[in-house]
């Protein structure tokens, strides 16, 4: 079994800045790809940005310049540094991890941090 646990949400002013964490433990496969999927109230959940065991992120468009995803492989945790927040990036932000091994895929979810960005 795969756990995925976050911190860093909480409350800032448009233009703060904050840094999310999240640690997996379990039986995870040295090669995989981990994330932060964002929810807000009414919508659909989206992916904000990735990063491959290899080092290689991927961002979504909102995101770009404002936003750092990293990863520390031996300690099996991601990180995401928001900077330039916005009104609009209010929302709860889960952490994910998901790998292929053989023909199964894996997929693990955080419980997700809360992030509220006051105008």
């Amino acid at each position: 079994q795969v756990q995925l646990v976050e911190s860093g949400g909480g409350l800032v002013q448009a233009g703060g800045s904050l840094r999310l964490s999240c640690a997996a433990s379990g039986n995870i496969f040295r090669i995989n790809t981990m994330g932060w999927y964002r929810q807000a109230p009414g919508k659909q959940r989206e992916l904000v940005a990735a990063i491959t065991s290899g080092g290689w992120p991927n961002y979504a468009d909102s995101v770009k310049g404002r936003f750092t995803i990293s990863r520390d492989n031996a300690k099996n945790t991601v990180y995401l540094q928001m900077n330039s927040l916005k009104p609009e990036d209010r929302a709860v932000y889960y952490c994910n991890i998901h790998w292929r091994a053989l023909v199964r895929e894996y997929d693990y979810w955080g419980q997700g941090t809360q992030v509220t960005v006051s105008s």
